[in-house]
């Protein structure tokens, strides 16, 4: 498990000629910003209006080449993807401030190039450096237009359109875009390539504040995944760095967006709502439900947002007087953002394939030990390869002569040899007790002690002493039962011959549904193997049965033939 860390948040000012010194000042440390406002004098002499404000960053960028901004916000991130670490960067802040140059940064000059462009080129030198390790780098790009996904690098002639449409999908490895193409890139040049083709195929807008605005949330991902050249390490470590390029909230008063743009607007500033509202439940300790799913941007971002992943976060904002209230909102959703914190911890997977092939050299190599021992112990007769079936029908028969006395020990071969003479007695076990049920099945017929039903219609049959007790019965022991018919009872007169089946039955209908009982169950009424056994001390069920068998004067009667009525059948409760 890795440690919890805060998020990282930058600002960065984009220069202006007429910049707000007296209300906007940096600390000695570059690591704060105070905002002075002026109170407004039309509010009259009772006015609370908050006028200062103060904010606690881990830097501010005033000034700042792209070169230094990259150092400052994105190369640890980067270089630490490569140690297995997920990363993500986003730029965030009101239309026109910056977001996208900072992100790509402009085409005209090389030295203007964004943290993206940047961001390639670290991965590709890391690479180079690494020669022990063979990394896979892959590239995807994605749009969220008015709350709809978009593969930027579908335009590609061997992706084409995507037929169903995409969708965020989670799995206990976290969240990744169904339908979104991932595109292999072995050379710096074809990563360039992808980020350039979407780059072409981004919506963009013209309103009063930026004449290229940028109307849509992207994420361009870069997954890594870096084996060990030595083949019997089959350990390998993944990661991915999300570089987020956010479209900018506006006040449809200051850029007078109509038709179209206006309707991007409004779902721009929707998703910044809901992002912020996420940010601030991530930081409340005490709330257990984040809302991620609110919009597609949050859900898309949960891996990155307060997950494990290293989270940095760059706020663009004005430097203008004109802009002071959007840059006092932008200051509050990062010091917001300092609140949340994450848990990044190293994705390291285990190669199947060559997990498998270290096993098999394990093995061969603990058989020759084995080997080796064996033979120093003079046992050369050892076998360790799995048994088949004569060997198995062999140790079944020295189970059932060493159970039935005629073989006095069974000789101890390996592990795998006990293990199946245990095996065999429990199958030798199972099948004496099915016997023992099976006979006691076809001399009695059995009654469960604990089915109250089918005791209640015993009891109506007249198997029942005067106490109310079940005859034969002492002392809550079972045992078999013979019943008289009715036309030998003293005192009662002939009646017409039933069984006690046929009595059973009866009863049956007479109880209804209180107490139902099928004929099947009149056939056989199953009972428990331990209420089978007697518990006198003479011998076992075994022993009973052919003891009965013995002495008894009367011949055993199947429960399902009762064709000779003079003899009653058998009842063991």
């Amino acid at each position: 498990t890795g440690t919890r860390k805060k998020v990282q948040a930058f600002v960065r000012v984009k220069p202006t000629d007429d910049f707000a010194h007296e209300m906007i000042k940096y600390g000695d440390d570059n690591k704060s910003i105070d905002i002075h406002l002026k109170k407004d004098i039309r509010r009259g002499v009772v006015n609370n209006q908050q006028t200062d404000w103060s904010f606690k960053l881990d830097g501010v960028l005033h000034d700042a080449s792209q070169d230094l901004v990259y150092e400052t916000v994105a190369k640890d991130a980067v270089s630490q993807a490569l140690d297995g670490y997920n990363g993500t960067i986003m730029c965030y802040g009101q239309t026109g401030a910056g977001k996208t140059y900072t992100m790509t940064g402009a085409t005209e000059n090389y030295k203007h190039r964004g943290i993206l462009p940047r961001a390639l080129q670290q991965v590709f030198r890391m690479i180079e450096e690494h020669p022990t390790q063979a990394i896979t780098v892959r590239v995807s790009y994605l749009e969220i237009y008015n709350e709809s996904l978009f593969d930027l690098l579908s335009t590609l002639p061997y992706v084409g359109p995507s037929v169903t449409p995409m969708t965020i999908v989670e799995n206990p490895q976290g969240v990744f875009i169904k339908g979104l193409s991932v595109h292999l890139t072995s050379q710096e040049e074809d990563a360039f390539s992808l980020l350039f083709e979407g780059e072409t195929n981004r919506i963009i807008a013209s309103h009063t504040l930026n004449k290229n605005s940028s109307r849509s949330h992207c994420i361009f991902t870069i997954y890594m995944e870096a084996h060990s050249r030595t083949l019997s390490d089959e350990k390998y470590i993944t990661s991915k760095i999300n570089l987020v390029d956010l479209a900018g909230s506006e006040r449809l008063g200051k850029t007078g967006s109509e038709g179209r743009v206006l309707k991007e607007a409004t779902y721009i500033n929707k998703s910044l709502s809901f992002l912020e509202q996420a940010i601030i439940a991530l930081g409340d300790q005490k709330r257990d439900h984040i809302p991620f799913r609110q919009c597609k941007l949050t859900h898309a971002l949960k891996d990155s947002l307060g997950g494990n992943c290293n989270m940095v976060l760059v706020t663009n904002i004005y430097g203008e007087a004109a802009q002071l209230e959007e840059t006092l909102s932008s200051l509050r959703f990062a010091s917001r953002m300092k609140l949340v914190t994450t848990e990044p911890t190293i994705n390291e997977k285990h190669d199947a394939e060559r997990m498998v092939k270290n096993l098999e050299k394990e093995l061969a190599l603990l058989k020759q030990e084995l080997a080796i021992h064996d033979s120093l112990c003079n046992r050369t007769l050892v076998t360790y390869d799995p048994m088949d079936e004569i060997q198995i029908a062999e140790i079944n028969s020295q189970v059932r002569r060493y159970l039935e006395g005629t073989l006095d020990e069974i000789d101890i071969i390996n592990l795998r040899q006990i293990r199946e003479v245990f095996n065999q007695f429990r199958v030798v076990l199972s099948q004496q007790e099915w016997e023992v049920e099976a006979a006691l099945r076809r001399k009695y017929t059995l009654i469960d002690k604990n089915d109250f039903a089918a005791i209640s219609v015993v009891q109506k049959a007249g198997l029942v002493d005067a106490e109310g007790h079940l005859v034969g019965e002492p002392d809550g022991q079972s045992f078999g039962l013979e019943v008289a018919p009715f036309s030998t009872r003293p005192g009662k007169k002939p009646k017409s011959k039933k069984t006690l089946k046929n009595q059973l039955s009866s009863s049956s209908r007479k109880e209804g549904a209180s107490s139902p009982v099928s004929g099947k169950d009149l056939d056989m009424i199953s009972i428990s193997r331990t209420q089978l056994a007697p518990s006198s001390k003479d011998g076992d069920v075994k022993d009973m049965l052919l003891r009965d068998q013995e002495t008894s004067t009367i011949e055993p009667l199947p429960s399902n033939s009762l064709k000779d009525e003079s003899r009653p059948p058998s009842t063991i409760i």
